[in-house]
């Protein structure tokens, strides 16, 4: 039997009187790369938190190659092959970058998947360089731009080989030059220069942003979440046209 990459399946979570996420149902396929908009408040960083473990459904399901993971552990769940990124990076300020990033490398599946590299001190430049901030592998992390801090957390998720790697909000905070360098990064790393693997294929992605110009122009389909509740689901084309997603979210001309 064939089963999507991934699917939710009326996924629920209740903050006391308030439901974050209501009943929300989808599938995506090997390969693709989704955007996940909405409103502030929509539920979707909730939703990011509930597919990586941090937090519990109250309701439904999450299915991971057809496996269910509902219950599993955060760490768990990055040894399945999902990791994310969210909103306020959070890196061992004090050490090099580099070791930000040798931490990752040492989780069973990185380890498992890369018998290949010699040293995770390879592993870890490597990713550094993949995002563009290898030269700075030996300073501080404490001593990073918000835009480069991006790009850290990036080089960590991917130092754990994900096959679904999940981003909230990698353009908040950046410049148009800071968003056009990860967007590239970002691109790059789906369309075939997968971080180390041995063969060639990138991971499938789901993507938080509010910087909606920059989203459309990576992603394949593009899901709409509003007060918790899945209101579209469609390519890019599809959803700058609907109806709802323009009166709930969009605007008429933004994009």
């Amino acid at each position: 039997m064939s089963y999507p990459l991934f699917e939710v399946e009326n996924l629920t979570k209740r903050f006391g009187g308030l439901t974050a996420v209501n009943s929300v149902s989808f599938q995506i396929h090997r390969d693709e790369v989704i955007g996940l908009i909405g409103p502030n408040g929509a539920g979707k960083t909730t939703l990011l938190r509930l597919i990586t473990g941090i937090l519990k459904p109250d309701s439904g399901r999450v299915r991971f190659k057809g496996k269910d993971i509902t219950r599993f552990k955060p760490w768990a769940i990055v040894n399945q092959g999902i990791v994310g990124t969210f909103q306020v990076t959070r890196p061992f300020r004090r050490l090099p970058i580099i070791a930000n990033v040798m931490v990752a490398c040492l989780c069973p599946r990185a380890l498992k998947r890369g018998e290949w590299v010699k040293t995770i001190e390879a592993k870890a430049q490597d990713a550094l360089e993949f995002v563009g901030i290898s030269d700075l592998a030996l300073e501080p992390a404490s001593s990073l731009s918000h835009g480069d801090l991006k790009r850290l957390d990036i080089a960590r998720a991917i130092s754990t080989d994900p096959e679904l790697l999940l981003l909230d909000e990698p353009f908040s905070g950046l410049n148009p030059a800071e968003t056009e360098l990860l967007a590239k990064s970002i691109r790059r790393l789906h369309k075939g220069g997968r971080f180390g693997r041995l063969h060639s294929e990138g991971p499938t992605m789901i993507i938080i942003e509010h910087k909606l110009a920059e989203l459309m122009k990576i992603v394949d389909r593009v899901i709409v979440l509003h007060f918790g509740e899945l209101i579209a689901d469609g390519t890019p084309e599809e959803i700058v046209r609907d109806e709802k997603v323009i009166e709930a979210y969009i605007g008429k001309g933004v994009i």
